[in-house]
């Protein structure tokens, strides 16, 4: 009888470990809500702002950019934590050229509604639901599209793009190229050892996001894109080394793929601002007819 009493506090114990550890890995890992703080106007840039239906009765805030006619559209997906108006300095030069724009804030981000939790396949349904609301808009729904994303929502781009054949181009800043490698650092940086802490805690976020992380990892995904693919990364970035855009192109679908290892670290707005040249030039080759150019 003492051994079944001291089995079932030890139990009961244990459960009750797991569940604290699961509330604080659930904070842990939520990502921050950066405001929108200033509207297109402020910005000095025209445009409107909208609403999109997405996954479980959500909605998601954005701002349509307008182009000029035949130049092709271009959703742009920012990272984790981030929100549409950081992705501002990407989006100004590409309306510029002539392109529309789609910016939007995924669920949990920015001044879209809250969700249960964030992920990069829930990222990737936001990008889904992005581009079925373009449908709906008739000036817009005939035009090219392609996908631009950072970080989580480089990752995304290329799950979402997998997916689909109606992408005309795909652009990948600072992806990361498996899931379980992303994990492992974030690991070694809050110092918990692999077994048996880290290994539960991908395991339990496996089982939260509903998916096996080589089901949705970027160097699977890329190898069902059909449409050209620009990967760019910065040479210092610690967050997701380099050798992850590597490892990308090693394991790309088609001739099709570019990788451009540029100065600058994860954040590398302003290098690839020096490049906007070739960005520009990247998706007017395979956005634009080539009777508009």
């Amino acid at each position: 009888m003492i051994f079944l009493i001291s089995a079932l506090i030890g139990s009961a114990t244990l459960i009750l470990l797991l569940l604290l550890l699961n509330r604080r890995l659930r904070r842990s890992l939520t990502a921050p809500r950066e405001p929108i703080l200033y509207t297109l106007a402020e910005h000095g840039l025209s445009g409107q702002a909208i609403r999109i239906p997405t996954q479980r009765h959500r909605m998601l805030d954005g701002w349509l950019l307008p182009g000029q006619p035949n130049q092709g559209l271009v959703v742009i997906t920012h990272g984790w934590g981030a929100n549409r108006e950081l992705m501002l300095p990407l989006a100004r030069p590409l309306q510029a050229a002539g392109f529309s724009v789609l910016l939007f804030d995924a669920r949990n981000h920015g001044s879209s509604d809250s969700d249960n939790f964030s992920s990069m396949p829930r990222f990737a349904e936001d990008i889904d639901a992005a581009l079925a609301w373009l449908k709906t808009q008739p000036d817009l729904s005939i035009k090219r599209t392609a996908l631009i994303g950072h970080s989580v929502g480089a990752a995304a781009t290329l799950l979402a793009a997998s997916r689909r054949a109606d992408i005309s181009a795909v652009v990948s800043l600072a992806a990361f190229a498996h899931p379980d490698g992303m994990m492992r650092r974030w690991l070694a940086e809050k110092g918990l050892p692999f077994f048996p802490l880290g290994w539960y805690v991908l395991t339990y976020v496996q089982w939260v996001i509903g998916y096996r992380f080589d089901a949705i990892a970027p160097v699977n995904s890329i190898q069902s894109i059909r449409c050209p693919i620009l990967l760019m990364h910065g040479s210092e970035d610690t967050t997701v080394p380099p050798d992850d855009a590597k490892a990308l192109y090693e394991r790309r679908p088609h001739h099709e793929v570019i990788l451009r290892i540029l100065p600058g670290e994860h954040d590398a707005s302003d290098e690839i601002g020096q490049h906007m040249d070739e960005l520009a030039g990247f998706l007017k080759h395979h956005l634009v007819p080539k009777q508009a150019i």
